[in-house]
């Protein structure tokens, strides 16, 4: 029998955008006011009110690349000084719980199952034939959120925007502690413009009166415009200063996430971790924060300070599932980092390299490099391919993110009901053309007649078949086949060891030198669902 976790799951699905709802997104598109005005009367038809969120105690990031990951130093570091946080992000890996934490951790099953009937029945029984009748899914997830955190009390909440900011439902929120803006680039064109600046008016759309806000250091275009919101708006804006202006005698603070440029989001995580202790009158800040200053035509840069243990500590222990995340079971190395920006694919490839070449060094033996890629939305594929090209991969695999063709059990959480298979399976197939040109651009001829392993692997390897029968890239219907055929039986942690997925393929000689490999470099990115999957299927701890 379905427990009652698994139907608050299954119910919660419903609100996924159907056509009708899209239809009613695009009309609100017209006049974003709208969408905040309904988020306002979903939040009262719920039971609370916008005055109500004010006792949260808010630090509210918004951002294109690293919001999450300042969110999670912020939350780690606030946590440190024996506070209860709240923490609220998207999207989720493995369940939805994931999305609303407490202390870190994503709330009980009991306590999703609970709130989730509170508010959905409160929402259901106040619909009438004049308003709106269910708020979609992540409206719904935000006003869940808040009641949680309300209901258990916590002491502050990190919140991590959506989509934008000025219109993003998180944004109903009128009085944060402290606002963040991470590193901007381009994503979500069709929502929030064409251009960087057009994408940094959205961004600084989160500032509020008289509440101090921080960002990194940005392009002159973007920066301006953040500025002259701020000033809009007037709310003293603040530029961090680097991570090594706090270091001493050229020591490198030990941060818990992997990648040079998780310094920016653990630079911007301190000012804001140390305006939110100062303004809630917390002991143990030292000197009072940039807010003091006034604004100027370009954003003051904010002082570095003295860190006190609960913050360098917080830096080490911070914690972000599926972001430069490195997984080892015996032969395989699993490099998880859900990028899904070009900017943030950029910084996978450079973390790739870096770490998979270490890796790689101390290796008896061969080594075989897989890509494993899936992209949602509307994305420029191929320039992502193009990056990840200088990973020199020897196998390219595309599938949707789908865990099992037939999903079952927990995998309803990972369930989109607003794609169809065969639009997906298209996808993967169109993903496969343009890695194969690009394949055949590279190394001419048609791409089975040299690969990179040749160029890579030792001699004994080099007589394959110059045949279609070393496949360099590869299509399958879903996560598990694909890692079932990637891992070769290899990988002892593995839930679907020796299930029956599908896997349509011959016997290859792709397969014996991926038997005989020393060790496989499987880098897994381009969708933060895809990621999820493979983390669902891989670690018994996320999927409980």
């Amino acid at each position: 029998p379905r427990s009652e976790f698994e139907d608050a799951v299954r119910t919660l699905n419903t609100l996924q955008t159907n056509a009708s709802l899209l239809e009613q997104v695009k009309r609100e598109r017209g006049s974003p006011q709208l969408q905040l005005e309904a988020m306002r009367s979903f939040l009262e038809r719920s039971g609370l009110t916008v005055g109500d969120l004010d006792q949260l105690n808010i630090i509210h990031v918004s951002g294109t690349k690293g919001k999450g990951s300042t969110c999670a130093f912020s939350e780690q570091i606030l946590r440190n000084y024996g506070l209860k946080t709240g923490f609220y992000s998207s999207p989720h890996l493995v369940q939805v719980r994931e999305r609303i934490r407490i202390n870190g951790q994503p709330i009980s099953k009991e306590l999703f199952t609970k709130y989730f009937w509170q508010v959905y029945n409160q929402l259901d029984k106040t619909k009438d034939d004049h308003c709106d009748n269910m708020p979609a899914y992540f409206r719904f997830l935000t006003i869940l959120a808040f009641h949680v955190f309300l209901q258990e009390k916590v002491d502050l909440a990190v919140i991590e925007v959506g989509i934008g900011g000025a219109y993003d439902c998180t944004n109903i929120i009128r009085k944060p502690v402290v606002c963040g803006v991470s590193s901007l680039g381009i994503d979500h064109t069709s929502l929030l413009g064409d251009t960087i600046e057009k994408i940094a008016w959205q961004k600084g759309g989160i500032f509020k009166t008289g509440v101090p806000a921080f960002t990194v250091p940005q392009p002159d275009g973007p920066m301006e415009v953040l500025q002259e919101r701020a000033r809009e708006i007037g709310c003293p804006l603040y530029v961090c200063p680097g991570l090594e202006e706090y270091e001493r005698d050229g020591v490198k603070f030990q941060l818990g996430l992997a990648g040079e440029h998780q310094r920016v989001n653990a630079a911007l995580a301190l000012q804001l971790c140390r305006t939110w202790l100062h303004r809630q009158r917390y002991p143990e800040t030292d000197s009072s924060p940039a807010d003091t200053l006034g604004l100027s035509i370009h954003p003051p840069t904010a002082l570095p300070f003295r860190l006190c243990s609960p913050t360098v500590k917080g830096l080490r222990d911070a914690e972000w599932p599926g972001r430069t995340q490195i997984l080892k079971h015996g032969p395989l190395t699993y490099y998880l980092d859900g990028a899904h920006t070009i900017g943030s694919v950029n910084v996978c490839t450079r973390w790739f390299r870096e770490m998979s070449l270490k890796e790689e060094l101390a290796v008896n033996g061969s080594v075989v490099r897989v890509l494993l890629f899936n992209v949602m939305g509307e994305r420029d594929t191929a320039a992502f391919l193009k990056l990840l090209m200088l990973c020199q991969f020897d196998f390219a695999v595309f599938c949707p993110n789908l865990t099992e063709v037939l999903s079952t059990g927990n995998a309803a959480d990972q369930h989109n009901f607003n794609i169809s298979l065969e639009n997906i399976l298209t996808r993967c197939l169109d993903n496969q053309k343009k890695w194969n040109k690009l394949m055949e651009e590279k190394y001419g001829g048609g791409i089975w007649t040299k690969s990179s392993l040749e160029e890579r692997l030792h001699d004994g390897l080099l007589l394959l078949p110059r045949t279609e029968d070393a496949v360099w890239s590869r299509v399958f219907p879903c996560i598990s086949s694909a890692l079932n055929w990637v891992t070769q039986g290899r990988d002892p942690h593995l839930q679907t060891q020796g299930s029956t997925t599908l896997n349509h393929y011959p016997v290859s000689s792709s397969d014996a030198l991926l038997q005989e490999a020393a060790s496989i470099q499987v880098l897994v990115t381009g969708s933060l669902h895809l990621v999820g999957g493979v983390l669902n299927l891989l670690d018994q701890s996320m999927s409980q």
